[in-house]
């Protein structure tokens, strides 16, 4: 969306220089640990047409001064958003919103111009930069909504304007800042209590806790899941036959066929699910989404999996919280291999939980018939600690602070033939783990 700011035409918005393209408008906003006011200079001298900034500075180009450079960025796309008659489709969830981001986005390309969040850019800088940087003709976005605390994805939602909102599951994610996995699901469901009447609630029938966000909404609601959860006449997209393959994901949608999905792993279905039950929201016929779903692609560090000197490498470096460890676990398990090794990272911002969801995913690892649980930083330990007395013993089990100390360890003892998982919270740096093994 084009706009215009100090006299001048702006073609794109951004607030970091590394990424800025000629004719973006700059805006220059202050962290914690950092202040887009020190380089103006060089948005300008990388092309940028204005800058938004909340003070003067040295700088060679048009400056529009504001009170507040968030605030400004926030109305500004709220407006744009208004002016926008195009559809928005929200996601949320505790776990895969990004892959599911990008499925829901390759069904809505079918048919219409669909921009979609980058990467993972789902929170009150992230949502207002995707409204702004939608391509000028778009029709659709798939939109990633992301929280913290309660409140944030009703404040996003008065930003993005959904019409379509889908909720992928509730966890433990995020727990140590709401409390309880109640409080979580009650703020997951401010999306749906932001939808319009006309709009449609798309909601894992699989989770108890999404299932019940039907409620909160009058409107349409579409369930999507892989187990007999439809609790009433409601529409819904529920997988049968399900196989989990080496190449992906084998099911059938009931009187609509077979499909494939090359995305791994019980995520991976879901994902799919989810994509289909939006097409369905909005009346399309399924059958026409088969070569779409087959053609869909991982995202970078999730569900993303590597074949390299005879071994299966699952990266899903990422993020981390239980639930997704849990799944990821499953998919490592169902890896046809020689030896299972998985190596997980400190699942981050559990708040007082943290110890006993620690050790709860230790105990679930020792469970699914692993052969090594490598255990990286902090309350990892626990983990690693957990799964030996679960019957992993010590012999099968280690736990390093360091990521690239942990890779230099499963490099020795990886060899030919074996599936290996990694996955960690972000500020663990479990790719550095990864970049360890493969070198």
């Amino acid at each position: 969306m084009r706009l215009q700011v100090a006299g001048r035409v702006c073609t794109s918005v951004s607030v970091d220089t590394r990424t800025l393209e000629p004719g973006a408008l700059f805006v220059a906003l202050k962290g914690p640990n950092h202040d887009g006011h020190d380089y103006v200079a060089a948005a300008f001298e990388k092309g940028a047409a204005a800058a938004v900034v909340e003070r003067p500075v040295e700088a060679a180009g048009a400056l529009h001064i504001v009170p507040s450079a968030l605030d400004w960025l926030q109305q500004t796309a709220a407006e744009m958003r208004r002016r926008w008659d195009g559809l928005a489709v929200g996601i949320t969830g505790s776990a895969g919103k990004t892959t599911t981001k990008e499925a829901v986005a390759a069904v809505l390309s079918r048919r219409l111009r669909t921009g979609k969040t980058q990467g993972n850019y789902n929170n009150h800088i992230g949502v207002p930069l995707t409204v702004l940087n939608l391509p000028d003709d778009a029709e659709a976005a798939a939109i990633e909504i992301g929280m913290n605390h309660a409140g944030e994805i009703r404040r996003l939602c008065e930003i993005a304007q959904p019409r379509i909102g889908v909720v992928t599951n509730v966890g433990t994610a995020h727990i140590e800042n709401l409390g309880s996995v109640e409080a979580i699901a009650a703020a997951k469901r401010e999306l749906v209590e932001s939808l319009p009447p006309d709009g449609a609630a798309v909601l894992n029938g699989d989770d108890a806790r999404v299932r019940a966000m039907a409620q909160a909404f009058s409107g349409q609601t579409v369930f999507y899941g892989s187990s007999p959860f439809v609790p009433s006449e409601a529409p819904h997209v529920r997988a049968s036959n399900v196989a989990y393959l080496s190449g992906g994901v084998q099911f059938d949608v009931p009187d609509v066929g077979s499909f494939f999905c090359p995305l791994a792993g019980r995520a991976g279905l879901m994902s799919a699910l989810a994509a289909l039950a939006v097409a369905r929201a909005l009346g399309w016929d399924l059958g026409e989404w088969k070569e779409t779903i087959a053609r869909l692609e991982t995202v970078p560090m999730r569900l993303e999996k590597i074949e390299r000197n005879g071994m299966v490498v699952w990266n899903d470096c990422y993020n981390s919280n239980p639930e997704a460890a849990m799944m990821m676990l499953d998919l490592l398990a169902g890896t046809r291999a020689a030896r299972r090794i998985a190596v997980l990272g400190e699942m981050l911002e559990l708040g007082p939980w943290s110890a006993e969801l620690h050790r709860e995913v230790g105990r679930y690892a020792a469970g699914r018939g692993l052969d090594y649980l490598v255990g990286v930083r902090g309350e990892a330990r626990r983990m690693v600690e957990e799964a030996a007395a679960a019957g992993m013993g010590r012999e099968r089990t280690a736990f390093f602070d360091d990521p690239a100390e942990a890779g230099a360890y499963v490099k020795a003892l990886a060899r030919e033939g074996d599936a290996l998982l990694f996955k960690g919270s972000r500020g663990v740096r479990m790719e550095k783990a990864l970049e360890a093994l493969l070198g």
